[in-house]
């Protein structure tokens, strides 16, 4: 990971500080302080000058600012500088840079036929042979209150904005998958019922917790590698020649999400929580467990049966969800392990 520069917060009420050149540039412009410097530049030099894209944490927090301007989660963020050239242009540098490095580190299955069902069991195949560490067996088990409280703000630079890096998907698709799609996005977002969105539901265990469910608030608590996870849903999401990645990411998600969500929901109640914290993922148990099946066959299977030409990009997609998050359960683990925290440790600006 390269050294960061002295951490420093920006003019404007961004709710967390830069990492490094690189953000610092991305953020002021962003937010309307500083357009003249070259942060295409920077971003070329730091992508030069990084051992460990994953985990480089200025790379990260850049690019994380960069998607956050097309989603509009951060209200601080000009909407007039969305599409301005040069922030599009520092944002390819680092999206060749960021899915080079996937495509390299990724261990890719072997493809199977084009065809709705054999793509269907393949994706079962690739979920149930992955053996990486399970964060939430610890937390049903053996985790403290402390270690809990981490897990929710690890998930809540996505799970605050639940759904919305696989939404980019649905103008994108047609025909089955585009309805299995919309099934599915439904669900996630309340079926019509705006208190059943489970981005609010999140929202809701994070403030039944004692947390802070103001999005952006625990950004400088995030390792890079968990910036990067949620980076590589929106590199997959935002780029149209990648919607095979995009609907093999969510396949992904969905088959790895209602066994852990049970376990989640059992290790807060054995922690005492607010049955509103342990809400969240009970909702997810039984929905999660309906999703994977239309994620795997109706979508995801029915894309590559109409486009088999997407075939690889789904495949590396699923792969790429369940590594990435591999590796982050690895970090929390081996953290608590040693008895530190897995947060980022703060830096005073």
């Amino acid at each position: 990971m390269t050294a960061s520069a002295p951490a420093t917060a920006p003019a404007a009420t961004l709710p967390f500080n830069d990492r490094g050149a690189l953000s610092r540039a991305v953020m002021s412009h962003l937010t309307g302080d500083d357009a003249a410097v070259d942060h295409t530049t920077l971003a070329t030099t730091a992508v030069a000058a990084s051992t460990d894209i994953m985990r480089d944490d200025d790379i990260q927090l850049a690019l994380f600012v960069l998607y956050a301007s097309a989603y509009g989660s951060l209200p601080q963020l000009d909407p007039e500088l969305e599409w301005d050239p040069a922030l599009l242009a520092t944002r390819r540098v680092l999206e060749e840079a960021f899915e080079g490095t996937l495509r390299a580190s990724v261990p890719m299955p072997e493809s199977p036929e084009p065809t709705v069902d054999a793509v269907g069991r393949a994706l079962f195949a690739l979920a149930a042979a992955d053996t990486g560490p399970s964060v939430a067996r610890h937390l049903a088990k053996k985790a403290t209150r402390e270690q809990a409280e981490e897990t929710l703000i690890l998930r809540s630079a996505y799970t605050l904005r639940e759904a919305d890096p696989h939404s980019w998907a649905i103008p994108r698709l047609a025909g089955r998958a585009k309805a299995a799609l919309v099934e599915i996005q439904s669900d996630e977002y309340g079926g019509g019922r705006p208190q059943r969105v489970h981005a609010e539901l999140f929202a809701r265990a994070m403030r039944a917790a004692g947390l802070d469910d103001t999005y952006g608030a625990y950004v400088d608590d995030l390792p890079a590698l968990t910036l990067a996870s949620l980076n590589m849903m929106s590199l997959f999401g935002l780029n149209r020649r990648l919607v095979g990645a995009i609907v093999g990411h969510l396949a992904a998600y969905e088959m790895t999400s209602s066994i852990p969500c049970r376990l989640y929901a059992d290790g807060l109640h054995r922690l005492g929580f607010d049955p509103d914290v342990a809400a969240y993922f009970e909702e997810h148990v039984e929905a999660d467990a309906v999703h994977e099946q239309i994620a795997a066959r109706d979508l995801a299977g029915s894309l590559a049966e109409d486009h088999p030409e997407m075939l690889p990009d789904i495949l590396f997609g699923a792969a790429a969800c369940l590594t990435v998050d591999g590796w982050s359960g690895e970090h929390i683990l081996e953290s608590w392990s040693a008895g530190t925290s897995s947060l980022r440790p703060r830096v005073a600006s």
